[in-house]
């Protein structure tokens, strides 16, 4: 029997390998090997928090957890901001071997342009009000909102309070330089979450639906279905593995 293809699961800004937390189980009974990372400052490294973590360390915590699990075939999955970190990982796994990546899959996530940055497509006021919090705060970072503007109420709203933590702020401003050509390589789909749908998403959702080569798939959902609903965001990233 063929082996499922193993899923990398990246997590979204304030958060940390622990917000797959609901969704280990089932994936990995659908037999796949599953490895959520927690970025550099995030999670339970946020004690390691630091002034100088950029998008690029993120990248590198990807690159270096395949590489260090001796992974082929994987299938990168981005939530929020983790669609820059999958970015920018596919690009340089794909430049070591074409057989390192199997397909993107980018959830209510940032599907970026060479060059572009977190912040791009986001207003003047937005990007002024994140500077000032992150200049505020203390450590370059970035505190984390109300979960309830995901769209998360109840017990699933206070169950991010608890576990959110401040995001590294570099990586806000920070461009992403990758080829575009090598990344359209391999399948990509995007996972739109639109109950309610999360604002500063909307640009990428009118981005992949323009872009040829994306498969774009619809929940009913806020921005966090793997916390949401875990099992219809099991089934349809299972339905996406080329």
């Amino acid at each position: 029997m063929k082996q499922a293809p193993p899923i990398v699961l990246v997590h979204g800004a304030w958060a940390g390998g622990w917000a797959w937390q609901r969704v280990l189980a089932p994936l990995r009974a659908a037999g796949h090997p599953v490895f959520a990372v927690t970025l550099s400052g995030c999670g339970e490294r946020r004690h390691a928090l630091r002034r100088d973590i950029t998008l690029q360390t993120h990248i590198a915590d990807v690159v270096g957890l395949v590489e260090a699990e001796e992974l082929q075939g994987v299938v990168l999955v981005g939530h929020s901001y983790g669609g820059l970190v999958v970015t920018g990982a596919a690009d340089a796994l794909l430049a070591r071997s074409p057989t390192l990546v199997r397909q993107v899959v980018y959830v209510d996530a940032m599907v970026p342009l060479p060059g572009e940055c977190w912040s791009s497509r986001h207003s003047d006021e937005v990007r002024a009000a994140r500077q000032a919090a992150a200049r505020d705060g203390g450590l370059n970072a970035l505190p984390p909102p109300d979960p309830a503007a995901f769209g998360l109420s109840a017990a699933d709203r206070e169950w991010l309070l608890r576990r959110q933590g401040p995001h590294p702020f570099n990586a806000y401003l920070e461009p992403l330089h990758f080829n575009g050509e090598r990344v359209a390589t391999v399948p990509r789909a995007f996972i739109d979450c639109n109950s309610p749908a999360y604002p500063t998403i909307s640009p990428m959702r009118d981005r992949v639906r323009a872009t040829p080569g994306f498969t774009v798939v619809e929940m009913p959902t806020g921005h966090y279905p793997q916390i949401q609903d875990p099992a219809g965001f099991v089934e349809t990233l299972v339905s996406l593995i080329d």
